[in-house]
């Protein structure tokens, strides 16, 4: 069995793939996201494990998406959240556009704001929904 057959079922596991070589952050968060949202007996296990280090922008991001899903679904935000993916000193803003700036700012769920990380409000959401 390949590491592709299988989704990753943790934050902890998109990580190491990425750390890994293995795979993108992008296409490995949203395979997460997918086995997330179709597995919700196991949803707090999936963000419990606090994952290893990637960059300043993929730290925050990891934490931002844990302590957002926790919110969301009325699960325990991991206490590890507030330690890791706090180093971005710059805003980060999905997508590059100037142009979005605005929109993103005022989309951005609380999780991400507070990391200076700026996305839509549908960062999280996948077709399947």
């Amino acid at each position: 069995m390949s590491l592709f057959s299988k989704k990753p079922a943790t934050l902890s596991d998109v990580v190491r793939r990425v750390r890994a070589g293995e795979q993108k952050f992008d296409p490995s968060l949203r395979e997460f996201l997918d086995w997330f949202y179709m597995n919700p007996h196991a949803r707090q296990q999936a963000i419990e494990e606090r994952p290893a280090s990637i960059d300043p922008v993929h730290d925050a991001y990891a934490a931002a998406v844990a302590e957002h899903l926790a919110r969301v679904y009325g699960l325990q935000i991991p206490e590890w959240t507030e330690v890791h993916g706090n180093e971005l000193r710059e805003p980060f803003f999905a997508g590059g556009l100037q142009s979005l700036k605005g929109v993103l700012v005022a989309e951005s769920p609380t999780a991400f704001r507070r990391r200076l990380l700026f996305v839509s409000k549908d960062a999280l959401s996948r077709p399947r929904m």
